[in-house]
């Protein structure tokens, strides 16, 4: 992550210092400081109930802090809330437009409840842009899941918001209709606009500027995806051949053996001391049947490894 030594303060979208959130009892974010850059998409991830939803609206002022401060768009995310808020579209994962109204009426009420001077216009401009053209009278409610998604990013990004809240925006969405969503996320990047999504899909965290790893409330992690691998301090060896099950039942737990996965027809067999793991797979090198090659770790691999790390405050 950039610091402000090398990024001055106008190029900064968001910048917050120890936020922390409790909700009965339970601490959801612990002592959070972060920054986001204008103009970048910035991506969440980690397990369910890690706190990223909260630490994202806690970041733009839609949900108060019980410790620390910051700020966002300029304003200060306490005292400023409104003003904030004015600026920010939400998208969340649930669709939530009128399912009984077309695309276009859809759009033109989105307009009007933000005062836009002319609504039909906006909506119609709106259309072209999503490539909605051909579909404005179809009821929102039988669109499918990839036109909804096109719909919803749509309806938020209207009223020309600096900043775009994204709480996984493409589950249940086919992979060409996340695609072409991306595809518009960075175009709107490129013209200024800030995003913060929270994802489970490793393909959609390397499309992030940056990210960040949150489990239980902690940011275990964050910057671009290779500063993220290369922190992890990860050795990782990829295997391939015969009875992959039982020699990930072998390995598991072994001295330096901190994670082994299955990927696709090979192994992932990972872990921070590299010396205890070379010395624990070496045996294994020398039988037949298996072909053992040095490889990066991928982002998943670091992401599994976290996870493993990490104490659920839930439980």
């Amino acid at each position: 992550m950039s610091s402000l030594s090398t990024t001055s303060a106008a190029d900064i979208a968001i910048k917050v210092d120890g936020l922390s959130k409790s909700f009965g009892g339970r601490e959801v974010v612990h002592d959070l400081s972060m920054q986001v850059k204008r103009g970048s998409i910035y991506g969440f991830l980690g397990p369910n109930g890690s706190g990223k939803t909260t630490t994202i609206r806690m970041l733009c002022g839609l949900l108060t802090p019980d410790a620390g401060e910051g700020t966002c768009l300029g304003y200060d995310i306490r005292r400023d809330a409104d003003k904030i808020k004015r600026l920010v579209g939400y998208m969340t994962q649930r669709f939530s437009l009128y399912q009984d109204l077309s695309v276009r009426e859809n759009l033109e009420f989105v307009a009007r409840l933000y005062g836009l001077r002319d609504a039909r216009g906006a909506a119609g401009d709106m259309i072209r842009r999503i490539g909605l053209n051909g579909r404005e009278e179809q009821l929102a409610g039988e669109l499918s899941g990839g036109w909804k998604q096109r719909l919803a990013l749509g309806a938020c990004t209207l009223p020309n918001p600096q900043l775009l809240l994204l709480d996984e925006p493409t589950a249940g969405v086919d992979p060409k209709a996340r695609r072409d969503f991306w595809n518009e996320i960075h175009a709107l990047a490129a013209e200024g606009l800030t995003v913060l999504v929270s994802t489970h899909y490793m393909d959609e965290a390397e499309r992030c500027h940056e990210i960040a790893y949150i489990a239980y409330g902690h940011l275990l992690a964050h910057g671009t995806v290779d500063e993220v691998i290369a922190k992890s301090a990860l050795s990782t060896w990829t295997v391939s051949g015969d009875d992959l099950n039982g020699l990930a039942a072998e390995l598991a737990g072994k001295p330096g053996v901190d994670m082994v996965a299955p990927f696709g027809t090979s192994l992932h067999v990972s872990g921070r001391d590299k010396s205890a793991l070379e010395a624990t797979i070496a045996p294994y090198r020398d039988k037949s049947g298996w072909r053992w090659e040095d490889s990066e770790p991928s982002l998943e691999d670091v992401f599994i490894d976290l996870m493993n790390r990490s104490k659920d405050n839930f439980q």
